[in-house]
Formats: C-alpha cells, structure tokens, sequence
C-alpha cells in the first residue's frame, strides 16, 4: 500500500494544525517489530509534524510502574501503549488520563471519529485503540518432533510433541489456555476461571507441564527463543511471528486456535506534565493513514477507515480474520481478579524452583 505517500500529506496537514511549541514527550511501546512500526507511522512523523521531540522507550507492559510512578508523584512516562487486558484496572485506580473523544480527527474519508473507530477501541475513557492484536502459538516447521500441532491442546500435549514451551511470565493468557487445554469451552473460560475450582483447575493444567516451561517477560523475547531452539514452541504476540516469517524468512507456523485476541491503546500517564502534549500525539497517532501502518507487523487497525488500507494480503494474518477460533480478552475480569490471581501465579511459580 502507499501508506508512505499519504503520510506525506499527513504530516503536511499535521504542521499546519500542531498549536504547540517545540516540546519533550517520553513515550513507552514495546519494542521490536512493533515499536518499529510505531516508530515509522507514528513516532517520526509526529515529529516531523510538531517539531516536538519524543523519547521512545521500552516496556515489558503491566500497570506495575505506571502505578509506582502515579503514586510516587514521579511521573517520568507521557503516552503508554498499554492492552486493554491491563487498562480497565489502571483506569479505575486512577492511574491515566481520561482522553476527551471530541479531540479526535473524523476518519481520512470524513466520517466522524466516534463512528470510524470500532466500538472495543473507545470503550474505555482512559484509551484510544492502536491494534487488535492475539496471543498464538508457534513453532519452527523444520524442527518440531511429533506431527503438526493445530490446537491449544497440542500445546500441552509433551509426549505427542516433545520439546520446551516458552510463555510470558503472567497469569493473563496462560490460564485461559490452561482451562481451553483441559476441555473447558472458549465462552466459558471467565466463569469457570471466577471460581476457586476453575483457578484450581488451571493451575493443574499448567503443572503438567511445568518441567517443560521457559519463562520470559518481553514479547520480543518469544521469536528469539524459537529460533535459537531454546523452545519448540512459543507464546507470542501474532506480530513478531508475523515479522520473524515476512523479514527474516524464518520457517515459523503460527497456530490461531483458541488465540487470545484484544486490543492496544494509547494512555496518557494521570499527572504527566505534558498532558495537552499527550493528548496531541494521541490524536496524531491514532488518525487514519497512522493506523492502517501497523499492517507491516500483521496488528488490525482500530479505524474503519484504516482497513480499507491493508493490503488484501496480510489479512488472514491479521487478529480480525481469525476472531471464530479465538477468545476475546476480558479486561473486566481482569481489573476483578487481576491482583489476587497475579499473587496465585507467582506463588505457583515460587513452587517451581
């Protein structure tokens, strides 16, 4: 697509409505690919836009020193990228900015911002949608032992196909998957795992394969692993499967069932003295021809207008086409049980070693 082209008229567009002086803003991604993508659609040309500096910096994710920052009164973070499955909780704690929706452009083909965007992408005041984005599996075509794995199931089946297994090191998805893996269907896994039963169950699940299991904390980590043959099989965001495949030629196959699928959003840190500035980038960034640039790195774009951009070839790749086979994230859920299931799962861990 010649997303390149339209962000040079963007950013002219840009410089002509940025109200604000030349100044510093820090804003935290993270990384790889992704921050790549975000670097080139959205971080250069605000730049170029608004003569405004920005620090971009990594974050393994988590409202952990978001929260240290807020309560400190230490913020040193503006703009986050945050999933949604962490932001109901940091907005009820008061963590970030509410974000004004009239500040936000109508799409490139004029229809207003509140209709452009899907619904899930403005259904937190605290954040505007960046992606839709999964968590899958994957593993290397010309190395795996036992057949072609297709389900989650597979995933925690050591004997079938032997081998490590990398997961990020949270209770977020991995329990979802422990529960699906043990039999519990998709529209039921938040009920069941409400339950002290359920949470039990996932923990079962997941000790079966505890001597096979390779932790890690960045998703930038999991293509590392799986190709490096640290692990046969890997949690990963869909994108940096998606990138090690597309640039790297890597002989990866990602598996979409039981994929857990949600959303990315901008927040602005509660506190930054830069908020008017947040604000600003947020609305840069979250514009048509900005979105539709994450196509690069397999994520949807949170604007109707935007996926009229993507090319017709990443799509099966994308989280939106394989949304039948997946669960959607439940950030409610998580804002209700975030706390005490996180001190479960690190507890279980301790049990480790």
């Amino acid at each position: 697509m010649r997303i390149g082209g339209i962000l040079t008229s963007a950013v002219a567009l840009a410089i002509m409505a940025s109200p604000l002086a030349a100044q510093e803003l820090t804003v935290v991604s993270f990384g790889g690919a992704y921050g790549a993508a975000q670097k080139k659609y959205m971080i250069d040309p605000y730049m170029a836009a608004s003569g405004n500096k920005v620090l971009f910096e990594d974050y393994s994710g988590g409202i952990a020193e978001i929260k240290a920052q807020v309560e400190a009164n230490n913020i040193q973070w503006d703009v986050v990228d945050i999933e949604v499955i962490d932001l109901e909780r940091a907005c009820s704690e008061g963590l970030l900015e509410v974000i004004p929706r009239d500040i936000l452009p109508p799409g490139d083909d004029g229809v207003a911002a509140i209709d452009d965007f899907f619904p899930e992408a403005l259904a937190n005041e605290c954040g505007v949608g960046v992606i839709f984005w999964a968590v899958i599996y994957a593993y290397n075509s010309e190395t795996i032992q036992g057949g072609t794995p297709s389900t989650i199931a597979d995933f925690f089946d050591t004997a079938t196909f032997p081998g490590k297994r990398a997961m990020r090191k949270r209770a977020q998805v991995n329990l979802e998957w422990a529960l699906i893996a043990d039999g519990v269907a998709r529209e039921d896994v938040y009920k069941v795992l409400a339950t002290d039963e359920g949470q039990a169950q996932a923990f079962a699940k997941l000790d079966t394969i505890k001597d096979d299991l390779v932790w890690y904390d960045s998703w930038s980590q999991a293509p590392q692993l799986l190709n490096d043959g640290g692990a046969v099989m890997v949690q990963s965001a869909n994108g940096r499967i998606f990138g090690a495949i597309k640039d790297d030629g890597r002989p990866f196959e990602m598996v979409w069932d039981g994929n857990v699928f949600d959303l990315d959003v901008w927040a602005a840190v509660k506190g930054t003295p830069n908020k008017e500035m947040a604000f600003d980038f947020i609305k840069f960034a979250t514009g048509t021809v900005p979105l539709a640039g994450m196509q690069d790195v397999a994520y949807g774009p949170t604007r109707r207008s935007g996926a009229a951009l993507v090319d017709p070839a990443v799509i099966k790749d994308l989280p939106n086409a394989n949304i039948e086979v997946g669960l959607k994230a439940d950030g409610i859920f998580w804002a209700d049980f975030g706390e005490s299931l996180g001190e479960k799962f690190n507890e279980w861990l301790l049990k480790q070693g």
